[in-house]
């Protein structure tokens, strides 16, 4: 497994792609690790230097609310069970191979903590996509199959008290109080990063971010 920072991680998406008429890079790690923001990052990046590039992140596939609420999974939202992982492990598959249509993804908008359909819009010339997400290498079906349908997975990693920090502070940004934050923050966030973090020696690479 490779170590890498961010400038090493960058240059690496260019073996990718070489050769391949679409790359597919998973990007993995633990709430509020950073992962968002790295794959925002690869995108613009690669946009910069006239490659087509799109962002695809696992978020889009969460359960509705009212489903979550129904269900009695509300208090574990972000669980993997609140996902509709089937449907990405669908899309993955429909984008693995650039075809002559559109590929339409959904995205998860944390003000109305709901997912949006047809928001993100993967052309058939789009020689990047990348996807992130906390479950890309879980060890439950059907998440064992994305490994299978992206190129390489890169594992996001900062130290701990910096992850919790940013777990909290966003869940006072969408109205939690700060006692709710910390309690949401080290109960089911904390347990779904303990899932995340066990897989870890199976990503490809490790990105430190500082």
């Amino acid at each position: 497994m490779l170590e890498l920072g961010v400038e090493a991680a960058m240059e690496r998406v260019a073996q990718l792609l070489d050769g391949r008429e679409r790359a597919l890079l998973g990007i993995v790690g633990p709430p509020a690790a950073g992962k968002s923001t790295l794959a925002d990052q690869v995108v613009a990046h690669h946009r910069d230097r006239g490659i087509e590039a799109v962002l695809v992140p696992m978020d889009g596939f969460h359960l509705a609310q009212s489903v979550l609420d129904a269900t009695g999974l509300a208090p574990v939202k972000g669980a993997p069970e609140t996902f509709d992982a089937q449907g990405y492990v669908e899309l993955l598959r429909r984008v693995r191979r650039p075809g002559a249509s559109t590929v339409w993804a959904p995205v998860f908008d944390r003000a109305i903590e709901n997912a949006i359909a047809g928001a993100i819009a993967v052309e058939s010339s789009a020689r990047l996509v990348v996807t992130e997400g906390n479950y890309l290498l879980d060890q439950e079906e059907p998440w064992t199959r994305v490994s299978g349908l992206v190129d390489e997975v890169w594992y996001v990693e900062v130290p701990e008290d910096v992850r919790r920090s940013r777990l909290i502070a966003r869940h006072e940004t969408f109205g939690r109080t700060h006692e709710e934050a910390v309690a949401r923050a080290l109960g089911s966030d904390e347990r779904n990063a303990q899932r995340v973090r066990r897989v870890r020696k199976a990503a490809d690479v490790v990105v430190r971010l500082s």
